[in-house]
């Protein structure tokens, strides 16, 4: 089935039968499948789920987040990431071992770090960084969009970043808070992906969003390879 989009409002009956499945977003009332938020209504291969246009970045277990260092511990670092709470990186959650005397040579305030969200709690959020891709970010820039855009960034599967990979030979990294770091070996190619990432976050609710973008791209003087792209609301 074909994907379908549409703006909601809680309350507002989405779609009608017992075959669809309610996700994020969305609760089953009958054969109806109802909205419980503003947003974007997607239909995908049966499954339902609304995803906000606004609001703010609540994390989950498994997100990729871009934070920076604001604060060193006896046992770790805190990380401003946007969130109510700071995020917590132990020291045992970095690749290597650092002695506690030398913490802030590892990392150190005012750094900018790419981090996984391992665990959620009322008091916080704990992440870690010993997996691959992961660290400390240097060089290259940060772009700061709504966390709601990111989907739309990411695309299905991550096609949308594909695309931009592609386009501009940078390396685009997606947190889902809402921070994207693009590192390319010219500056000229890091500020058009950039552009092309700004341009998809203001036209999140646009539709034909992918076309415009490959549009945009070639009048960048820029190439996009044959790369089926299809961008999704989906908390990848």
């Amino acid at each position: 089935m074909a994907e379908k989009r549409q703006i909601v409002v809680p309350g507002e009956t989405i779609v009608s039968g017992n075959e669809f499945l309610p996700g994020d977003g969305a609760y089953r009332d009958g054969e109806e499948v109802v909205a419980n938020r503003y947003g974007i209504a997607n239909i995908f291969e049966k499954h339902v789920r609304v995803v906000p246009v606004s609001g703010a970045y609540y994390p989950k277990r498994g997100n990729t987040i871009i934070g920076t260092i604001v604060d060193i511990t006896f046992n770790g670092w805190l990380i401003d990431f946007g969130g109510a709470q700071n995020a917590f990186l132990p020291v045992a959650e970095v690749p290597r071992y650092v002695n506690k005397n030398e913490m802030a040579e590892f990392l150190n305030f005012g750094e900018t770090v790419i981090v996984k969200v391992w665990d959620v709690k009322s008091r916080g959020v704990d992440v870690s960084m010993k997996m691959r891709g992961y660290g400390k970010i240097e060089g290259g820039m940060i772009v700061s969009v709504g966390s709601n855009q990111v989907p739309r960034i990411i695309g299905r599967e991550g096609s949308m970043v594909r695309m931009i990979k592609d386009a501009t030979g940078c390396d685009v990294t997606v947190g889902q808070n809402g921070k994207v770091w693009i590192s390319g070996k010219d500056t000229d190619m890091e500020v058009a992906a950039k552009k092309i990432v700004e341009f998809i976050g203001c036209n999140v609710l646009v539709a034909g969003l992918t076309e415009n973008v490959e549009k945009m791209i070639k009048e960048m003087g820029l190439k996009t390879d044959d790369v089926e792209v299809v961008s999704e609301d989906t908390d990848k």
